[in-house]
């Protein structure tokens, strides 16, 4: 079944809303060019970012958070063994947890740890359509962190890594694309600002995170993760000269949905 998600569905308010009263604890493994922009978009929607990386307390610290975010942009030997220990962790508690497989199909080592990574049954994969296509088998990647392919051409990539997996894949692009191998859900919107600020793919799967903490049906919280980073990205577009305004402005913007969420969704 193929279906649609914008703001405009109550269900997105409302899982928001959840997300603000809830305040989950999100544990973020993720990349330093982006750490701080990521902890920034979560404490934005009103959750807890964390950011333990060190491998002697992220496995324990895993099984502890509501949701665990594993992106694999700066890869270290230390942090290789720490996201180990926290994808085994959050699986072993039974917490969800996202993998974002940064440049993978680019680089044969991170292709490879990507790889491992999927054994331990993450709840989420996010990425962009060569990522997604490189780790389905599907393609050779991109160059770097940059898509060298659309998201509607990775569509075919993500129902196959989601099949395979056993898990959510979300597909970032001009059209978000949220599938569980079955259902596929069209997030539209957004603004093309958001490809000239580092780190704002790397939040949505942060936010991806958030939203998992308090919703079990994952297909929905990952598609309303989207639809919200989405609708934010547009009305911060519309006040924003270039990318540095764009930045502040959509971590603003995803407070003040955040604030609305609360009268949207009748709390």
């Amino acid at each position: 079944m193929h279906s649609e998600l914008t703001w405009t569905d109550r269900r997105v308010p409302e899982l928001l809303a959840e997300v603000r009263a809830g305040h989950p604890l999100v544990h973020c493994l993720t990349n330093v060019v982006v750490a701080g922009f990521t902890a920034n978009v979560l404490l934005a929607v009103d959750a807890s970012p964390a950011m333990v990386e060190n491998s002697q307390e992220s496995g324990e610290f895993a099984a502890t958070a509501g949701a665990v975010l594993v992106n694999l942009g700066t890869l270290s030997a230390e942090r290789e063994v720490a996201m180990r220990a926290a994808a085994t962790g959050a699986a072993a508690a039974g917490r969800p947890w996202v993998l974002d497989p940064v440049a993978v199909g680019a680089l044969a080592h991170r292709t490879r740890f990507a790889g491992e990574l999927l054994a331990a049954r993450p709840s989420v994969v996010r990425g962009n359509a060569s990522e997604i296509m490189s780790l389905a088998g599907a393609g050779p990647g991109g160059r770097g962190v940059d898509s060298q392919a659309g998201s509607d051409e990775a569509l075919g990539a993500a129902l196959t890594l989601a099949r395979a997996a056993g898990c959510v894949v979300a597909v970032s692009g001009a059209v978000d694309y949220v599938t569980d191998g079955a259902d596929v859900v069209a997030v539209p919107g957004g603004s093309p600002l958001m490809t000239r600020v580092t780190g704002v793919g790397c939040a949505l799967g942060a936010l991806v995170a958030a939203f998992a903490a308090v919703e079990a049906d994952v297909l929905l919280a990952a598609s309303a993760a989207s639809a919200v980073l989405a609708r934010a990205g547009e009305r911060a577009a519309g006040g924003s000269p270039g990318p540095g305004s764009f930045a502040v402005a959509l971590l603003d913007e995803l407070a003040a949905l955040s604030e609305e969420s609360r009268t949207v969704a009748g709390g």
